[in-house]
C-alpha cells in the first residue's frame, strides 16, 4: 500500500469531515455570549476546539506533504501516519480526559504487595517518559514490604484512553525473594484505570450522603516528617466507596482531590452498573474483575510478558517493567477499534 493510500485510509478513520463540522459547531458556540458568561464551560470548550484544530492541523499537514514527497521521505511520513492513527483508536467519549489509576495488591500476601509497588514503578516510569503530569494521592505501604495500594492522578491529554488497556488483573510468576527456599511464587494485583470527571452535571452527591474523616498523615519528608492533620478520607455512605487523600499539605486541597476522585468512582460505578444491565437484558454473564486477568509476567521458569486479550507478547520483562509498556496499549487499542468496526459491520 502506498503513502498517499494510507493517508487516504486515515483520514476515513479519523473522521475528519466530522471532526471538521464539530469544531464549527464549537467554535460558534464559544463566540455567544451566554458561554462567555459561564467560565467553567467555556473553559471546557476551549480545551475541546483546541484538540480538534490540533489534530486537524496534523492531518491536513501530513496529507499536503504525502501529496508532494518523494520516496526519501517516505519513512518518516509513514511513522506520522502511525502516530496519528492513535486519534482514531481514542474514541470514546473521556478517552482525551486525565485519569485516575489505583493499585491493588491481591492474591499473594508479601509477595502481591511487593508486586503491586513493582507496577507502580512501571507506571510511574512510563508516564515520565510520555511526559504525563503524575501525582500520587495515596501510598499505603505493606506490612513487610511493597504497597497494600496506591492511588495516582494522572494529568495530560488522552491519558484515560491511552491507560485504559491496563484495567484488570495482573499476574506474576516468579522466585520468590521472601521465600528462603526460592519457590516459584504466583501473585496478583489489580489495577483500576477511571477518567476524571470534570463536568458537576455527570454525578450529584448529596453532602448527607458523605461521611469526611480528617486523620494524621506524614508529609512529603517521609514517615515520622511533616506530620499533620491534613489526611482526608471521604466516604459515600450509600455505597461504601471511600477515598482517601493524604498527598498535600493542606487540609482543604486534600479535601477537594479525594472529592474529585470519588465523583469518578461513583460516574464509572454507575457506567459499569448500566453496562451489566444490558448484557444481563442480552442474557450474557458479567464477568468478575478479580478473575479474569489481562496480563502475565513470567520472570521464572522462562522470561515472557502476554497480553491475554490481545497475545500481544514481549520476551523482555525487565524492560517491560522498567515502562516500556507502548507495544501493549497500541495492540489493545487497535484490536478495540477493530471489535467495534466489526460490530458496526454486523448491526
Amino acid at each position: 500500500m502506498d503513502l498517499l493510500t494510507r493517508v487516504l485510509e486515515l483520514k476515513k478513520a479519523l473522521k475528519i469531515e466530522e471532526r471538521q463540522q464539530e469544531l464549527s459547531i464549537l467554535q460558534a458556540r464559544l463566540l455567544d455570549e451566554a458561554t462567555w458568561k459561564d467560565h467553567k464551560l467555556s473553559a471546557e470548550l476551549s480545551t475541546t476546539v483546541a484538540r480538534l484544530e490540533c489534530q486537524i492541523a496534523d492531518f491536513t499537514d501530513l496529507y499536503e506533504l504525502a501529496q508532494i514527497a518523494d520516496e526519501s521521505d517516505y519513512e518518516g511520513l509513514l511513522k506520522k501516519v502511525d502516530q496519528l492513527e492513535q486519534y482514531a483508536y481514542l474514541n470514546g467519549k473521556y478517552d482525551p480526559e486525565n485519569a485516575i489509576l489505583g493499585l491493588y495488591a491481591g492474591a499473594g500476601g508479601v509477595d502481591a504487595q511487593d508486586w503491586a509497588e513493582m507496577l507502580l514503578r512501571m507506571y510511574l516510569r512510563f508516564l515520565e517518559s510520555e511526559k504525563y503530569s503524575v501525582e500520587i494521592v495515596e501510598k499505603t505501604l505493606g506490612s513487610e514490604a511493597g504497597i497494600k495500594n496506591a492511588t495516582l492522578l494522572i494529568r495530560g491529554d488522552w491519558a484515560y484512553g491511552r491507560l485504559r488497556s491496563e484495567a484488570g488483573v495482573h499476574r506474576l510468576v516468579r522466585q520468590s525473594p521472601f521465600n528462603s527456599k526460592n519457590l516459584r511464587q504466583t501473585s496478583f494485583a489489580m489495577v483500576e484505570v477511571i477518567p476524571e470527571i470534570k463536568n458537576d452535571l455527570e454525578v450529584k452527591i448529596d453532602d448527607k450522603d458523605l461521611k469526611i474523616d480528617v486523620f494524621r498523615a506524614s508529609g512529603h519528608g517521609g514517615q515520622s516528617v511533616n506530620t499533620t492533620d491534613s489526611a482526608v478520607r471521604i466516604t459515600h455512605i450509600p455505597t461504601g466507596i471511600n477515598v482517601v487523600c493524604q498527598n498535600q499539605r493542606s487540609q482543604m486541597q486534600n479535601r477537594e482531590t479525594a472529592l474529585k476522585i470519588l465523583k469518578s468512582r461513583l460516574y464509572n460505578l454507575l457506567e459499569r452498573q448500566h453496562k451489566a444491565s444490558i448484557l444481563e437484558l442480552k442474557g450474557d454473564n458479567v464477568a468478575n474483575e478479580w478473575g479474569s486477568q489481562i496480563r502475565s509476567y513470567i520472570i521464572h521458569p522462562y522470561k515472557l510478558v502476554k497480553d491475554h486479550r490481545t497475545d500481544f507478547e514481549s520476551t523482555d520483562p525487565e524492560g517491560v517493567l522498567s515502562g516500556k509498556i507502548e507495544g501493549f496499549i497500541d495492540a489493545y487499542l487497535k484490536q478495540k477499534i477493530t471489535s467495534e468496526s466489526g460490530n458496526d459491520a454486523t448491526n
